[in-house]
């Protein structure tokens, strides 16, 4: 593949002494060799500022400190030669293909070096210039010659300024970053060696010197320095083991920072828990709560009596039962006379809580309240109310005793400052179907306190699940309709996509307006389809909705909307197009939308992909019927980027360290949690201090 074009500042840094007046919080625009032009390419990249640049860190090192002779290297090795251009010029085929062919000559013999469609390099290795060239040497032929290496010119410090670490793109171990259309690797090296330069008068260490010493930490610019260029692997692990330190350690001190404010807050109402009322509640249901239920309630219970506001995530599989937990804490609240509010991120999970709560709750003579866009009852004064995140900026009930938040991962760091900033503070309950492995719930939620549902109702059939490989697909299409003509039953249809892309890497990605007319013509002629997705309308919604629910559609395409909020009992059959792109958790999501009733249900995951780490991958769902199980396979083999529910707004990602490394978590949990408690406020820590709330403002600005 051929190598992104780069400028004559590829091979040349920045001058130092432009720098010499650079802060870390400068635009990136006016670093010299960069521009509004390529500070607009950058921002594809997430860096705006001096300090974005110097924390974009290489995704690996290519290894190029063997140093050889031109006699003596072998095919197929990974090598530097240094040597004098002899010849360069540009080729063009009769196909339009240019190429550039470069012959280069050491004491000791001569190789050729060939690139493709950069026709700039000729104007770069001129004939005289002495050069280096990395990369992996073939054979064309019966002679060895190098296909679009890495290039270097060699110059004296008398031609040209240098930077203090030699040479940045050959000869040594040569950093790899993220890139994007415009940038290469190359050019991002040639702006950040500089930098490293001047990276002393740039940077403060702002980690406490005790930590350093104590975990034996390098010091911040040593382990820039060496993330960047490193001088050996050994170094280089050491820099990547500070930063990584240093990312855990920022979230778990944010997470006991915000449990400390929450702790402090005044509570508006102190609860007391009538047990026998509650015990009568529990025992009049219509069906026999869980262990895990039954321990969670006493969690909440205990919570609820504290003089301080309870500040609890209730994490289980959706289906496992926790609006019956919530509705629990709910009626607590109600006996002491006092609101409970419940919001949910969409109005179709809003919907969906405010069914199932008036079905438990308005019995007991509780008034419940729904505000949503579309659904907004009249009732005045209500003991529930029940909506979207959009309650919280409303005017917060003086009474307001217990505010349930459910798929707390959508309700971001900013609401909860909102929550702050009132002079008392109710109990929060949050809730989240989405499975969480126990490092990342540590990290992420470490403010919360857990209660964990890890076990479905009784007489709850498992989902049958198959991965339908292409050739199958056919056979499997006949058998939904049969299960719908013959049983009467309703299926689901997940696509990833609301639209065909044009993209490449998505061209297999059946997107849900295409498959909606390619089922309906061509599949299914014969069963009423309807379409679904979240760039509808909210009235479109509820009439798609209603029609699946009261079973005048017998199938529903959809992208993941349905993950969340969409109860249809008489839906047993979940397909999934695309399954390769979804997360273990994300499917396991979805695939709880059905088996909700007493019909054994079915998930079939559609997939094209050959690759047989992808198709072992899907084949757990098969096996495996834990969620939580299920979240820390997908976090082992697919990291902590790419599961769902953790790319959320108001939580920095991880740029270096890992959700998967248990020990460092610990660590840094241990050390954060005990420094906030020696000295809550930093006092004694001004720049870890400063540091803190740049980032808790950060976390908070994204919203």
């Amino acid at each position: 593949m051929p190598r992104q074009p780069v400028t004559k500042a590829d091979s040349e840094p920045a001058q130092p002494d432009k720098l010499s007046l650079m802060k870390v919080t400068q635009n990136i625009g006016r670093l010299p060799m960069v521009g509004p032009t390529y500070a607009k390419r950058l921002e594809k990249l997430a860096i705006k500022t001096v300090e974005d640049l110097l924390f974009h860190f290489p995704h690996r090192h290519d290894d190029f400190r063997l140093i050889s002779q031109i006699s003596q290297i072998q095919p197929g090795e990974t090598v530097t030669v240094h040597g004098q251009i002899i010849s360069s010029q540009n080729i063009y085929t009769r196909k339009g293909i240019k190429i550039q062919k470069a012959l280069i000559a050491d004491p000791a013999g001569q190789i050729e070096a060939t690139w493709f469609n950069q026709p700039y390099i000729t104007q770069t290795l001129k004939p005289g210039l002495k050069v280096a060239l990395s990369g992996k040497v073939d054979t064309f032929g019966f002679k060895v010659s190098f296909s679009s290496p890495e290039y270097e010119i060699i110059t004296s410090s008398k031609q040209q300024v240098k930077n203090n670490l030699g040479p940045i793109h050959t000869s040594r171990l040569v950093p790899i970053y993220p890139e994007t259309r415009g940038v290469s690797s190359k050019w991002l090296r040639s702006r950040i060696a500089p930098l490293l330069d001047q990276i002393d008068s740039l940077v403060s260490d702002w980690l406490p010197s005790p930590i350093i010493k104590k975990q034996k930490l390098l010091d911040l610019s040593t382990s820039l320095r060496q993330v960047h260029f490193p001088d050996s692997l050994k170094t280089l692990q050491k820099a990547r083991h500070r930063l990584a330190f240093d990312e855990l350690f920022l979230l778990q001190l944010a997470s006991q920072k915000r449990k400390y404010l929450w702790a402090h807050k005044k509570l508006s109402h102190p609860l007391s828990v009538n047990q026998e009322k509650v015990t009568h509640f529990i025992a009049g249901l219509p069906f026999t709560l869980t262990k895990a239920q039954t321990q969670s309630i006493k969690q909440i219970l205990s919570d609820l009596r504290h003089t301080n506001p309870m500040n609890r995530l209730l994490q289980g599989d959706v289906g496992s039962g926790k609006t019956v937990v919530a509705a629990v804490a709910m009626y607590v609240s109600f006996l002491n006379d006092l609101k409970s509010a419940l919001m949910a991120p969409t109005e179709i999970l809003a919907l969906q809580h405010a069914k199932t709560i008036k079905t438990l709750l308005e019995p007991l003579g509780l008034t419940i309240s729904t505000q949503t866009s579309s659904v907004k009852d009249k009732r005045k004064n209500p003991d529930i109310l029940i909506g979207t995140h959009a309650l919280l900026y409303r005017d917060i009930p003086p009474d307001l005793a217990l505010l349930v938040v459910d798929e707390q991962h959508r309700f971001g760091v900013e609401q909860r400052a909102q929550l702050l900033k009132a002079p008392k503070t109710p109990h929060l309950l949050a809730m989240t179907a989405t499975p969480i492995p126990r490092t990342v719930a540590l990290t992420v939620y470490g403010e919360l306190d857990l209660s964990v549902i890890d076990e479905m109702p009784q007489g709850r059939k498992p989902v049958k699940t198959w991965v339908v490989p292409k050739k199958k697909r056919a056979s499997a299409y006949k058998w939904i309709a049969d299960q719908i003509n013959k049983d009467k039953t309703q299926a689901f249809v997940v696509c990833p996509l609301i639209e065909e892309s044009t993209a490449d890497s998505l061209s297999q990605v059946k997107a849900a307006e295409t498959e909606y007319e390619f089922l309906k013509t061509n599949i299914f002629p014969q069963i009423k389809l309807g379409l679904l997705h979240g760039r509808m309308k909210a009235k479109q919604k509820k009439i798609v909705i209603g029609n699946f629910r009261n079973k005048k559609l017998h199938l529903l395409v959809s992208t993941p909307v349905i993950e969340v909020g969409i109860d249809i009992p008489n839906a047993t059959i979940m397909i999934i197009e695309g399954a390769e792109r979804f997360g273990l958790s994300q499917l396991h999501q979805l695939r709880g939308r059905v088996g909700r009733g007493e019909a054994q249900s079915y998930c079939l995951l559609f997939t094209s992909t050959q690759k047989q780490e992808s198709l072992q991958r899907l084949k757990s769902m098969e096996s495996e019927s834990s969620g939580f199980k299920l979240a820390e396979l997908d976090l082992k083999l697919r990291g902590p980027g790419e599961m769902h529910g953790i790319k959320q707004h108001g939580f920095t990602q991880l740029k270096i360290a890992s959700f998967s490394d248990q020990k460092l978590i610990t660590q840094t949990h241990t050390i954060a949690k005990k420094l906030i408690a020696l000295d809550p406020q930093l006092v004694k820590h001004p720049p870890l201090s400063k540091k803190l709330a740049s980032l808790l403002k950060r976390q908070i600005e994204p919203n």
